[in-house]
């Protein structure tokens, strides 16, 4: 059997304050006008984003909804093609990355990911899409982002049930990687280290939510998941 390993191209920023970077990142990807999407949950923390983006900043949307519907994704395309941005910065979970991909498929727009999860898809070539009640799901490296900025501060408040479940998923990744059809000695050894950080990580996080060491852990943990489904492909999960 041939090990086989390709780096994908995305650029991480990791660590508490990193979404003050984003105007950086925005401006080193050459874009002039950044569309913001986000679920409504999320709005108060786009808006911040827009208030660090100044000039850059577009319009917001904020209409993402879980398993990126397609009237969903063309209605977020309406707003795109009315406002002129050409660059894209998708904050929140799986939703919101979810439906920034798919603007990114459809325009090949430059993007940035802010997770507030763990959901991991922040760092995966995959996108899942549902029309008339039917999901299909594709792979392709237009939908992956250019920048994934992890800031532990935007992480704090999720509620407990949804860190639970949300770092599960990511544990998921990392199991995957154990068996995937491309395994490779990087990529277990970075499985390895994501389940065994979010292992640690969940029962502090039950325990204390805010605590700061345990959430950057599962954070790390999701980023070292989210690569390793990227890298390893999936077949139970």
């Amino acid at each position: 059997m041939i090990a086989v390993y390709q780096s994908a191209p995305s650029r991480v920023l990791f660590g508490k304050g990193a979404l003050d970077s984003l105007p950086g990142e925005v401006a080193a990807l050459g874009c002039k006008r950044v569309l913001v999407v986000c679920t409504r949950s999320q709005a108060a923390v786009a808006h911040r984003a827009l208030a660090l983006l100044g000039p850059l900043g577009g319009p917001v949307f904020p209409g993402a909804a879980m398993h990126t519907p397609v009237e969903v994704t063309e209605a977020a395309m309406r707003l795109v093609q009315g406002e002129g941005v050409d660059g894209l910065v998708a904050l929140g979970g799986g939703s919101a990355i979810g439906l920034g991909k798919a603007i990114a498929l459809r325009t090949d727009f430059p993007q940035i990911v802010v997770p507030t999860t763990y959901a991991g898809s922040e760092l995966t070539p995959v996108l899942g899409q549902t029309e008339a009640g039917k999901k299909t799901t594709q792979r392709s490296p237009k939908v992956l982002p250019e920048t994934v900025i992890y800031d532990v501060e935007l992480s704090l408040s999720l509620p407990v049930p949804v860190s639970i479940v949300s770092g599960f998923n990511a544990m998921a990744h990392g199991v995957e990687a154990l068996y995937a059809e491309h395994a490779n000695p990087l990529l277990l050894s970075v499985a390895e280290e994501a389940v065994r950080l979010m292992a640690h990580a969940l029962p502090r996080i039950v325990i204390a939510p805010e605590d700061e060491a345990a959430r950057t852990a599962a954070l790390e943990a999701a980023w070292l998941g989210g690569w390793s489904l990227a890298n390893g492909g999936s077949a139970l999960h």
